[in-house]
């Protein structure tokens, strides 16, 4: 089983994510744990207080280590033989990607910090953390929303998540590099609008062709900074070049 093991002093906030759709399914089915550990319960503070105010001045506060401290210290001496990866989400962190979710996906269990307030007292993330990851370049007011954006795109790479073993690979950021092409399913015909002829046709062939090229198309008008790296065979660049020479006439 895969675990994530999350640190917060909000773990109400995960009700309704273990609770729902692929989430639930994964943790019934015994392919994923997810283990909230309230940090605020190892505090030594008489009024339980986890923060401070931070040396040399500056707005807010800071988690305080040793709250934190402890909660790792008690996490880990679970995992004993366990590969792990300890992460703590951070504006400040290096961008979430749908690789680094396939990476994290070949360890057995992650440790996942939500920081509050200004942050956390840099000792923590010397002592603890391997990994900090940012999903965007924006403040939230915590950890917790991108800890659940992190679980839910990891998990999706776990062995037996997903009922379909495919759906990781022919989706966004997973397609040779470019965006994932346009679907449709019936009716063939909806309010005036129809599905492209050619999926209706059955020949695979012509149709997994349609939809590269449309991959192609969508990635250069949405991300073309991906297809920097994109792996495209001869025609397909050649088919590129055409369109945004075509792009650009018109």
């Amino acid at each position: 089983m895969f675990k994530f093991h999350i640190l917060t002093i909000f773990p109400e906030m995960f009700a309704s994510f273990c609770s729902t759709s692929i989430c639930k399914r994964a943790i019934d089915a015994g392919k994923i744990g997810i283990v909230l550990h309230n940090f605020r319960d190892y505090t030594l503070d008489k009024h339980r207080r986890v923060d401070d105010a931070p040396f040399g001045g500056g707005a807010g506060m800071l988690i305080a280590p040793q709250s934190v401290f402890d909660c790792f210290d008690a996490v880990q001496a679970s995992q004993p033989g366990k590969r792990v990866c300890n992460i703590y989400m951070s504006a400040s962190g290096t961008p979430f990607t749908q690789q680094t979710a396939r990476e994290l996906a070949g360890y057995d269990e992650l440790n996942i910090l939500c920081g509050h307030y200004e942050g956390v007292d840099q000792r923590i993330l010397d002592r603890y953390i391997d990994r900090e990851i940012s999903i965007g370049d924006y403040v939230l007011t915590g950890g917790e929303l991108p800890a659940m954006v992190l679980a839910d795109a990891v998990m999706r790479f776990v062995p037996g998540v997903l009922g379909n073993a495919d759906s990781t690979q022919d989706e966004s950021y997973s397609y040779g590099g470019l965006l994932e092409y346009p679907q449709y399913t019936r009716p063939a015909e909806f309010r005036g609008m129809a599905a492209p002829e050619i999926l209706l046709g059955g020949h695979h062939a012509k149709i997994r062709a349609w939809q590269r090229q449309q991959a192609i198309i969508k990635t250069a008008r949405v991300r073309p900074d991906l297809l920097k790296t994109a792996e495209l065979t001869k025609e397909e660049a050649e088919f590129l070049q055409n369109f945004l020479q075509n792009s650009k006439e018109e």
